[in-house]
């Protein structure tokens, strides 16, 4: 896989996990790494959610676009949805931010996954309800993305639990779950953009391949992460000669 393709994802995970570390002083450039890094990845998806719901506002269905018109409320509900999780989900992997601004890091993480659960409810919502040509929808997209949507949900859900037990570890560990899912589509935007601009519009096959692909990528990157912040890993560096 090219280096770039993967680089906005390997600089959030460096971030973040260095983020782990206390801080000297909250309001250090380090305390945004991270969340611009995740902000990065979404903007591709969010101008798409944009000139979605621009042309439901002001246009005419085509018969590519037929299934939003006749059926609004899904893509809508997804997209405000997956912005919300998107960008104040990315705010609450900053650990100076969430020490500096406590209630905030509350308030915010709970539109967020209010946002989170939402688009995975939707995203499955739309993957069984909408008549998606073959050509963008293949079975290995059907079947990952009836994965993918059901499990932002229960990551979600899980992560509550854990932190209305004020086990904080296990709530950022499903959380950290969650919101790599639902990045896919930023990852997605990286793999596919720079072979489209190559080869020209993907479809079949390579588009499923790099679909599912771009999921795969998160999962990995969130477990090595999820690993590199548990209380073990944070001992293991403190304990590390240097």
């Amino acid at each position: 896989m090219r280096r770039e393709a993967i680089a906005p994802l390997a600089g959030a995970y460096s971030a973040a996990v260095s983020s782990g570390t206390p801080p000297t002083h909250t309001s250090t450039p380090g305390a945004w790494r991270t969340p611009l890094w995740l902000l990065a990845l979404s903007v591709v998806p969010m101008l798409g959610g944009v000139a979605r719901l621009t042309n439901l506002a002001t246009a005419a269905p085509t018969p590519d676009t037929a299934r939003f018109f006749d059926s609004p409320v899904p893509v809508v509900v997804h997209i405000v949805g997956s912005t919300l999780f998107a960008v104040l989900g990315a705010f609450q992997f900053s650990a100076g931010l969430r020490r500096r601004w406590p209630r905030w890091h509350r308030v915010g993480g709970r539109i967020a996954a209010a946002g989170g659960f939402l688009s995975g409810l939707t995203g499955t919502w739309m993957t069984l309800a909408y008549a998606i040509p073959r050509a963008l929808q293949g079975p290995p997209i059907l079947v990952t993305r009836l994965l993918v949507g059901p499990a932002v949900m229960l990551f979600i859900v899980l992560a509550v639990r854990a932190i209305l037990r004020r086990d904080v570890v296990a709530h950022e560990a499903w959380m950290i779950r969650a919101y790599a899912l639902a990045q896919g589509a930023g990852t997605q935007a990286v793999l596919l953009g720079p072979s489209m601009l190559l080869f020209g519009e993907l479809t079949h096959g390579p588009r499923d391949a790099l679909m599912v692909l771009a999921w795969l990528i998160n999962v990995v990157v969130a477990e090595a992460l999820v690993r590199a912040r548990s209380p073990a890993a944070a001992v293991a560096r403190r304990a590390a000669p240097g």
